[in-house]
């Protein structure tokens, strides 16, 4: 099993590949800053499924998470700030490869992306934030994939 370098690798991997293929299918048009947005969204589910355990990637994801709260705070944003902590929690109440290791978390564990902008503002307002769902799922199945999961 790789270790946090290796996950980084297989979603920067999948990361690539997904906008490369929704790029040549032109199901997306993609600027610099939104293509760099996804593969950080892919990134961050490759390193979702060992946030449970104590590891680098485990310290590297927090960092960011308290990186994103912290700009969520000092933008007043304390809603969504409030949501991030709250999530940021649920690693904790499992064991290691025990729930964050299964296809079902792969499509649960990033449906906030989804749901939070749908019931902050509309539910319409939720279609921009697909792409990014994907690219956490696509991140999360590249995890899953190397740790062999689906064997």
């Amino acid at each position: 099993m790789p270790g946090y370098k290796g996950h980084l690798a297989g979603g920067l991997f999948f990361g690539i590949m997904g906008l490369v293929g929704a790029g040549l299918l032109g199901w997306l048009i993609i600027d610099p800053l939104i293509g760099a947005g996804l593969i950080g969204f892919c990134l961050l589910g490759a390193l979702f499924p060992d946030v449970d355990t104590d590891s680098k990637g485990q310290k590297l994801y927090y960092m960011v998470l308290a990186g994103v709260d912290f700009g969520l705070i000092v933008q007043q944003q304390y809603m969504w700030a409030a949501w991030l902590g709250l999530l940021a929690m649920f690693p904790a109440m499992g064991s290691h490869r025990g729930w964050t290791h299964t296809w079902w978390a792969m499509l649960l564990v990033p449906l906030p992306i989804l749901l939070i902008p749908a019931f902050i503002f509309e539910i319409e307002a939720a279609e921009p934030f697909v792409p990014f769902y994907l690219a956490f799922c696509a991140g999360y199945f590249s995890h899953l994939l190397l740790d062999g999961e689906f064997r």
